[in-house]
């Protein structure tokens, strides 16, 4: 491809953008809301991961006319049916922290034996008038106190399956090998190479 094709990741997010563009290398450039003079936090309204990443890749292609993909990702852990799931962000409430929620999780958590958890995305693309619809799943567990610096959202406290460290103390590289969204992710790079 001799010239970037310009695809808009909905998100105001840098730290997920970057995650981004390294997986789709050179491409495609990709585009935070930011970058493209969206400076409205998009509510997100839906009441499932799907709802949500729908809202806001249609929000995208309808008001500025790219194509946009969306993701939305819910940490889901058994021991609370399912929960925080499409409430990840605001767990502990509209500041979104990632400490608060974190802690609020981990005191959930306490004594408790069962503490599998599984991250999901589901990416929504708004690709030439059509959307398309990925799915992402990382099954690991909750440890019981948070380790490494890396990362972001429950990162710290989440250990992949037949792993000992947790997202946060892998390496972006290391992480982007077997994330929810990274499995996600090359479900929409596997389709849009097919549409060169």
């Amino acid at each position: 491809m001799s010239e970037k094709r310009i695809l808009v990741f909905a998100t105001h997010n840098k730290h997920k953008a970057a995650e981004i563009q390294q997986l789709v290398g050179d491409s495609f450039l990709i585009q935070t809301l930011d970058d493209i003079g969206c400076t409205e936090d998009i509510a997100e309204t839906g009441n499932t991961l799907l709802e949500n990443a729908g809202i806001k890749s249609r929000y995208v292609t309808n008001t500025y006319g790219f194509d946009c993909f969306a993701d939305d990702t819910g940490l889901e852990v058994e021991a609370l049916d399912g929960a925080p799931g499409v409430y990840s962000a605001r767990f502990a409430g509209a500041q979104r922290s990632d400490t608060d929620n974190m802690n609020l999780l981990l005191a959930k958590l306490d004594g408790s034996v069962n503490r599998k958890a599984c991250f999901h995305t589901v990416i929504s693309l708004n690709w030439e008038g059509k959307e398309h619809i990925f799915d992402g799943y990382l099954k690991g567990e909750i440890v019981t106190e948070k380790r490494g610096a890396n990362g972001f959202g429950y990162d710290p406290i989440f250990s992949p399956e037949g792993r000992s460290e947790t997202l946060a103390e892998l390496s972006m590289e290391a992480k982007n090998a077997i994330s929810h969204r990274a499995r996600a992710m090359q479900q929409l790079l596997k389709f849009l190479l097919e549409q060169q």
